[in-house]
C-alpha cells in the first residue's frame, strides 16, 4: 500500500520539484501539527491568510452555522444572501466613503482580473502600469502584471500594453499618461521581501493618477486585516486608491477575496454587455460568514494594538551571518543575501519545529509573518528556535 506521501506526490500536481510535504493532521492557535504528533510553530501563517491562527473557535462556530442553512445557491450576483450583504456592510464601514461597492471574488488573482477589466470598461483605455517585483496573481492576467520576467518568459505571449517600472522611482512616474487605464501598486511589496514604498513617492503616483484620469488601484492582498499593525497598509500613506484589492486573510481561513471600488465605477461591470464579470462561487455564503467573523474578531481583540511590541522583537532580532531585518507589523524580512544559507536555515528550522519560508523574487531572504493572535512568548520561543537553526548551519 502506497503511503500519504507516495500518493501525494503521484496524484496531486506539485508546483515545486521539491514541496515540503509536511502531513499536517491539525492546526490549532499558532501550532501545526503533524501525522507524527510532531508540533511546529507556524511563522508565515499559510502565507499571510491565517492572521487569526488555525481553528480560531468563533470563525468554527460561524461556518457551522452557515453549513446548516445553505452553502452554494446560485452564480453569485443573482440572489440576496444574508452573509454577503453583512460583510459587504462591515466591509464598507471600515473604509473610506468612496470605497462603497464590493465584488466578491475567490481569490485574490481572481480578484485582479475583474479589476483589468474594470480599468478598461470604465477609462475606455487599454494601457496597464506596474512596478518591477510586484506580485499581483498567477493567473495570465496577472501574470502579465507580475515584475518578474523569470516567472513570465514561458508563459509568452501575455497581454499586450502593460508597461513595468521601477518602484519608487519618481522618474519614471512621467510615463503614466492619458492613455494609462489603471496603475498597479504594493504599498508594500512583499515577494521582493517587505520592501515599503516611500511615502512622498506613493503620494506623487496618487497626483498622477489624478492628473491623468488613471486608476490608482493598491494591492492590499497579502498586507490587509492587520499584517503591517493597521487594518489596511494604505492608511499609514494619507491616500485613498481608486479601487482596493484585498484577498488571502479576509476569508479567516476560507477562500475569499474581493475588490472594492466606488458604485460609479462598479456599475459599468452589469451593462454593455450584461454579465460584464461573472463567477459560480464567489462570494460563497460560508466563506462570507467565516469572514465576518474574523472582522468581528478584529473590532472585539484590538489585535492591532498590540502590533508594535510584537514587531520590536522581530527588528531586534541579530546574528552575524544577518545582513538585513526589514518589518512592517509581523510582515518582517530576515535577510541572509545568501540563497543556499536561507534555503539550509529554512530546512533546519522546520526540523526544529519552526515554519518559515522565503520570498518569491528574494530566495536569499526569510519570510516571517505569523499569525497576530502570537503572544510575545511564543513569538520569542520561535526566534529562539530560528537562532538555533542558524548556529547548526553554519
Amino acid at each position: 500500500m502506497l503511503s500519504q506521501r507516495q500518493l501525494f506526490l503521484q496524484h496531486i500536481a506539485q508546483t515545486s520539484p521539491e514541496p515540503l510535504a509536511l502531513q499536517i493532521e491539525k492546526g490549532e492557535g499558532i501550532y501545526l501539527t503533524d501525522h507524527d504528533g510532531k508540533k511546529y510553530i507556524d511563522l508565515i501563517s499559510g502565507i499571510a491568510v491565517s492572521n487569526l491562527g488555525h481553528s480560531h473557535p468563533k470563525i468554527i462556530q460561524a461556518v457551522n452555522q452557515q453549513m446548516q442553512k445553505h452553502s452554494h445557491l446560485m452564480v453569485y450576483g443573482e440572489y440576496i444572501q444574508y452573509p454577503q450583504v453583512k460583510l459587504a456592510e462591515k466591509l464598507i464601514s471600515l473604509l473610506p466613503q468612496t470605497l462603497n461597492t464590493v465584488y466578491f471574488t475567490n481569490s485574490g488573482a481572481e480578484a485582479t482580473e475583474g479589476v483589468m477589466k474594470l480599468a478598461k470598461r470604465t477609462t475606455g483605455r487599454t494601457q496597464l502600469v506596474s512596478f518591477k517585483n510586484s506580485y499581483h496573481g498567477s493567473t495570465q492576467g496577472a501574470l502579465s502584471l507580475m515584475g518578474s520576467e523569470e516567472f513570465k518568459t514561458n508563459f509568452r505571449p501575455l497581454l499586450p500594453d502593460v508597461l513595468l517600472l521601477e518602484f519608487n522611482n519618481s522618474e519614471q512616474l512621467k510615463e503614466i499618461s492619458n492613455k494609462t487605464a489603471a496603475v498597479f501598486v504594493e504599498v508594500i511589496q512583499a515577494e521582493s521581501g517587505i520592501i515599503p514604498a516611500k511615502k512622498e513617492w506613493l503620494n506623487e503616483l496618487r497626483k498622477k493618477c489624478n492628473e491623468t484620469g488613471t486608476l490608482l488601484v493598491v494591492d492590499e492582498i497579502q498586507t490587509g486585516f492587520g499584517r503591517t499593525g493597521t487594518l489596511f497598509a494604505f492608511e499609514d500613506y494619507d491616500i485613498i486608491p481608486d479601487i482596493l484589492l484585498i484577498g488571502k486573510a479576509f476569508g479567516g481561513g476560507l477562500p475569499l477575496a474581493a475588490f472594492v471600488s466606488s458604485r460609479e465605477l462598479m456599475k459599468e461591470l452589469s451593462h454593455h454587455p450584461v454579465l460584464g464579470h461573472i463567477s459560480t462561487f464567489a462570494g460563497n455564503p460560508v466563506c462570507c460568514a467565516a469572514a465576518l467573523a474574523a472582522l468581528e474578531v478584529f473590532q472585539e481583540t484590538h489585535l492591532l494594538d498590540k502590533i508594535n511590541e510584537k514587531e520590536n522583537l522581530l527588528k531586534n532580532f541579530k546574528h552575524s551571518s544577518l545582513v538585513e531585518v526589514r518589518c512592517k507589523g509581523l510582515f518582517c524580512c530576515f535577510d541572509f543575501k545568501d540563497n543556499n544559507l536561507t534555503m539550509r536555515i529554512i530546512a533546519e528550522a522546520i526540523k526544529n519545529g519552526v515554519i518559515t519560508d522565503w520570498f518569491l523574487f528574494n530566495a536569499g531572504a526569510m519570510r516571517i509573518a505569523p499569525p497576530l493572535i502570537i503572544t510575545k512568548d511564543e513569538l520569542k520561543l520561535g526566534l529562539e528556535k530560528i537562532y538555533e537553526s542558524i548556529e547548526k548551519v553554519i
